[in-house]
């Protein structure tokens, strides 16, 4: 049973993107490998083939991917704490840089210096597994690798000062660290529905956000729709498709990160991301 298990587990790609774009044989990999996992349900088979969470530094699940796409004002109880009196036409997006802004579960987010108004945002992430263009949204699921989670972290500071030319995205969404994700990538044959996933966040063990997918405006079908339509996707694409209720800035009197502050995102099924918070650069 060991060296079975072994065995198989070894086979699988170094490279998690590696392995999304060539996801149609991993993905029937994968499912044997649960599927051995299962049939010999014991402790010790675990043991031999899954490293325990305490020994292990997380990484981001993707450290690369080409998009990290993020969909805003995409849940009903968001827009209403944040004023905005109707719901939006189609998903309105914006794309944070990958390489700097994803952190892994675990791993500190360092408050930036040029911001002192910074939030959570707990989000489902979808991640893509096979290179699409201009799909319908019934056949959008398809396309799906995987699911996990993200905190969109932003700054608010220049949503306060009520810019005159607009928000400035890449001043509240685009600082180093401001994307944590993980820990893991849960493949979408363990997600029957990405629309019923209960989502919540937690600042020190307090509650901030608790709500359902089910809210979401555009459904992860239509999202892929609409992006497909503008771009085309590829395997290890990241999309985050926007959060609930229950952000700082959106609480009576507004609530913001400081250092010693310690954020968990916990998605149904998905698992739970943990980022603690330090102090501003020197």
């Amino acid at each position: 049973m060991k060296n079975t298990l072994s065995t198989e587990i070894r086979e699988l790609s170094d490279s998690l993107l590696e392995l999304i774009e060539d996801w149609s044989y991993w993905n029937e990999t994968l499912a044997q490998v649960v599927k051995t996992l299962f049939a010999h349900r014991s402790e010790q088979a675990f043991a031999d083939a899954l490293l325990q969470q305490e020994e292990l530094h997380w990484l981001p699940p993707l450290m690369f991917p080409r998009k990290l796409i993020c969909i805003g004002t995409n849940y009903r109880d968001h827009l209403a704490e944040m004023g905005v009196a109707r719901l939006p036409e189609y998903p309105y997006s914006f794309l944070k840089p990958p390489t700097t802004t994803l952190i892994g579960s675990g791993t500190p987010l360092q408050l930036p210096k040029r911001a002192k108004l910074v939030d959570w945002e707990a989000e489902l992430v979808v991640v893509i597994g096979q290179r699409v263009r201009d799909i319908q949204k019934e056949d959008a699921l398809q396309y799906v690798a995987g699911y996990s989670l993200l905190n969109d972290v932003s700054a608010r500071d220049w949503i306060a000062d009520a810019p005159p030319v607009g928000i400035d995205w890449v001043m509240q969404k685009a600082f180093d660290g401001f994307a944590p994700m993980g820990p893991l990538l849960t493949p979408a044959l363990f997600v029957p529905d990405p629309q019923q996933l209960h989502i919540t966040l937690t600042v020190n063990g307090q509650i901030k956000q608790d709500s359902t997918t089910a809210n979401m405006v555009f459904s992860v079908r239509e999202i892929i729709e609409h992006l497909t339509s503008i771009m085309t996707l590829e395997p290890g694409d990241v999309i985050a498709t926007g959060t609930p209720a229950g952000v700082g800035h959106g609480k009576k009197p507004p609530e913001y990160l400081r250092a010693g502050d310690t954020m968990i995102v916990a998605i149904e099924g998905l698992g739970q991301l943990e980022t603690p918070v330090i102090a501003k650069e020197n």
